[in-house]
């Protein structure tokens, strides 16, 4: 059991054993699914994301319950650049369960399939407290990162800068590494759609003065070109040490698994989820969002007939 980085090579394909075993008659709960021994998997990898990211903290936090509810499975954590990766991981068979940003799925991709919606992330962009960056035009022609390269961040700024028009000079660096550039005013801001609060930021807010700058009037207009992905949201100004709140842009996240995972697993993990996301919440805060109510809003993303199973048993 452990945690693969991503540069360092990716773990084999995970191996599914066996076929299942007393399917009929299954616990609807996640821990009723594991206690029967209904699926046989040897192995079970969570694609994560980059260094400093709530998707790290989120996926190594799940490993360690889903080693106590799926006795026997080996449950490994693989650090990746975060949603586009994740994505090909999985449509590849390198990765069982890993997260994304919704508007990051491509309806076409093939061999995935969503467990449940988790929580929203926001569009950050950070800038040093004296900065002259007022508003994104004002980025114009500067030195940004987007976020680690095949992440929810780059996808989701690129597609802001073609609508807006600005143009500025890229780097692709994930989050801690971002925040340590832009301490070191080697890039005028940094972009980070993720949780609040973000550990890279976290870290930075308390040792740098920051400013986060209101993108009230680009979110409005990423939501008019994709409201099924995009919306108005803002970020709060008690996140980070000496950040004013600020308007912007929110995505949901979904958690998706390959569509071949055995379905009395996908209901286990689902189960988990939802179960341990109080748990989850003490120390990741973005956690307290996860609920049934809006877990089963997986937006163009098909569920997973094992997620569903775990959904249809939670009705009165």
């Amino acid at each position: 059991m452990g945690s693969a980085e991503r540069a360092g090579g990716l773990p084999r394909r995970a191996v599914l054993l066996g076929a299942l075993a007393g399917a009929a008659g299954v616990a609807a709960g996640a821990e009723g699914c594991a206690r029967r021994g209904a699926a046989r998997v040897e192995r079970l990898t969570i694609a994560t994301g980059p260094r400093g990211a709530v998707f790290r903290e989120i996926g190594g936090a799940l490993a360690g319950y889903l080693r106590d509810v799926l006795p026997g499975i080996e449950i490994d954590t693989l650090a990746t650049h975060a949603s586009s990766d994740n994505l090909r991981l999985l449509a590849e068979g390198e990765a069982d369960i890993g997260p994304t940003s919704l508007d990051a799925f491509d309806p076409d991709t093939a061999g995935v399939a969503a467990l449940c919606r988790l929580y929203d992330s926001y569009l950050h962009l950070m800038v040093p407290a004296d900065s002259e960056v007022r508003e994104l035009a004002d980025l114009d022609g500067g030195r940004a990162s987007l976020g680690a390269e095949d992440s929810g961040t780059e996808y989701t700024v690129r597609r802001l800068a073609e609508l807006t028009g600005v143009e500025i000079e890229p780097l692709l660096l994930n989050q801690a590494g971002s925040a340590e550039e832009l301490e070191a005013g080697r890039i005028d801001a940094m972009f980070s759609l993720t949780g609040v609060p973000t550990p890279a930021i976290v870290g930075l807010a308390e040792r740098f003065p920051l400013r986060a700058v209101d993108l009230q009037r680009e979110a409005d207009r990423m939501a008019d070109s994709r409201p099924e992905v995009y919306y108005p949201g803002t970020l709060s100004g008690t996140a980070y040490r000496g950040v004013r709140p600020v308007r912007t842009l929110s995505v949901p996240n979904v958690l998706l698994a390959r569509a071949d995972l055995p379905d009395d697993i996908a209901e286990a993990v689902t189960g988990t989820v939802f179960d341990k996301a109080p748990a989850m919440a003490r120390t990741r805060p973005e956690a307290a969002q996860i609920n049934v109510r809006t877990g089963i809003a997986t937006g163009a993303v098909p569920m997973h007939p094992g997620a569903a199973r775990w959904f249809r048993s939670q009705k009165p």
